[in-house]
């Protein structure tokens, strides 16, 4: 809500052997529980005997999905969805927003992503030198194109999305519909969530579980890294020719990403960022009166963070909800600005006390400065900042909009210096090792390459800006 790092999208998909009215509701519940992971553009595709029916547009999903909308896209077999979040001047083209719909020689296939390639570029390149002709910049129309092309030399979707999954690399979770079948895919890493549900007889895929628990389905299981898992008239199917690699699910999804009530390889959200506050009781206590959170990911820590110290926990903020997100606004200026309107404090839990304050994450510091000078305001003689994540030092290049270095204060100022800054009596940082270990349970690795510089697979390399990018004297 009040931060510049923000997941690039959700995807939903679900399958029913037979022809159902209400499928695209369906879909846009679903996506209202994923709206977290993006709020700049979303879309839902209908299946109704193979004809798919589309309907996308910017804005939020009640916004864009109103019932006139619903009822255009009518009932159908399968249907998939897409929230979609950018930081970037596309987010007010629609041409951007998901699911994509390809028209090929075998049929269609509509798609549905989240994540970042690393070698989006060259592929690019490959398919525009041999002819193709593409409408956005989005690598998911690169994945789409990638897949397209294998189709028509296999004789079945599944084939062509595991033949193209071998030109890939970096991260991707999707969901891929075609007129008989609904695919859900990972990449071999699993950078990002995906997972399976059912509903009586319907088999569902989505980026977290909650999404699941919107509907009424029952979780089933996580996607490994690398498959593929096939829904269609001939049942259910799992490929997994490219798993066998190890999970290094971003880490960043317990931190902040995911909702608290989502499980994600097999362990609560919700528990992951209460054990984050914990450690960081114990690693960097204090003497204060009272344990506050900001809002929303920030509250779990605190939670965490009070129990472990003993420090009494205090609702210290209220949060308007019927604001937009901080970085949409034109400039920085007007982003501070809005964290008052966004942010209200209850002077009568920090008045006279002090405060140890949670949060999840500081990338420029400026919006933890207006944050910080807001408790003051209502009344604290100290505010002591707790960031239940390592400092942001590297750019994340797996889907997460995290800046090159120059935007990340960590990566010049040292913490002393970033508490100064900030105007925070203390400040310190959950450790690496510390961020590791809130989900040690998984048996995942997970991806820190945006808190070491270490990265599970060689991040993308700067090549040549494509000539529709450069404006022409």
């Amino acid at each position: 809500m009040f931060h510049s790092v923000n997941e690039e999208c959700g995807v939903f998909g679900i399958y029913y052997p037979s022809y159902q009215s209400d499928v695209a509701k369906n879909v846009y519940y679903a996506l209202y529980a994923l709206q977290h992971r993006g709020q700049e553009s979303c879309g839902i595709a209908v299946n109704d005997d193979g004809i798919i029916k589309l309907e996308k547009n910017i804005g939020l999903v009640h916004d864009v999905f109103s019932a006139p909308v619903l009822n255009r896209l009518g009932g159908g077999s399968m249907a998939i969805g897409h929230v979609r979040c950018s930081a970037t001047d596309e987010i007010s083209q629609v041409s951007y927003a998901q699911p994509m719909l390809v028209h090929h020689v075998k049929g269609s296939m509509a798609i549905a992503n989240n994540g970042k390639l690393t070698n989006a570029n060259e592929l690019r390149e490959a398919l525009e030198l041999s002819g193709a002709i593409f409408q956005t910049t989005s690598d998911t129309e690169v994945i789409s194109y990638a897949v397209t092309r294998a189709r028509l030399l296999e004789d079945s979707i599944e084939k062509a999305v595991e033949k193209a999954m071998a030109t890939l690399s970096g991260a991707y979770s999707m969901v891929i519909m075609s007129p008989r079948k609904l695919i859900a895919v990972r990449d071999p890493n699993g950078f990002r969530p995906l997972c399976m549900g059912k509903l009586g007889d319907a088999v569902i895929f989505a980026s977290e579980s909650c999404a699941l628990a919107s509907i009424g389905a029952e979780f089933v299981r996580d996607i490994e890294p690398g498959e593929i898992v096939v829904m269609g008239p001939e049942g259910l199917k799992s490929i997994k020719t490219h798993c066998g690699g190890k999970n290094h699910i971003c880490v960043f999804e317990y931190v902040y990403f995911a909702r608290p009530d989502s499980i994600i390889e097999g362990r609560s959200v919700h528990m992951a960022r209460r054990q984050a506050g914990a450690i960081l009781a114990a690693d960097y206590p204090v003497e204060a009166d009272v344990v506050i959170g900001v809002p929303d990911s920030g509250l779990d820590a605190a939670m965490g963070y009070a129990e472990a110290s003993g420090i009494p926990y205090g609702v210290g903020f209220i949060k308007n909800r019927y604001i937009g997100r901080t970085f949409i606004q034109s400039g920085q200026g007007e982003r501070e600005d809005s964290v008052r309107i966004k942010l209200s404090v209850l002077k009568s839990t920090v008045a006279g006390k002090r405060v140890v304050m949670i949060d999840d994450s500081i990338v420029r510091g400026t919006t933890s400065r207006r944050i910080v000078s807001l408790v003051r305001e209502a009344g604290a003689t100290q505010v002591h900042m707790r960031v239940s994540s390592p400092p942001f030092i590297h750019p994340c290049h797996f889907g997460a909009d995290v800046g090159n270095e120059k935007k990340l204060i960590a990566n010049s100022m040292t913490v002393p210096e970033i508490a100064k800054m900030i105007d925070a009596d203390s400040l310190a940082y959950l450790s690496v090792e510390g961020v590791k270990s809130i989900a040690a349970d998984t048996g995942c690795e997970f991806c820190v390459g945006c808190f070491t510089g270490e990265y599970p697979i060689p991040p993308p390399q700067k090549t040549a800006q494509n000539s529709y990018k450069t404006k022409q004297s």
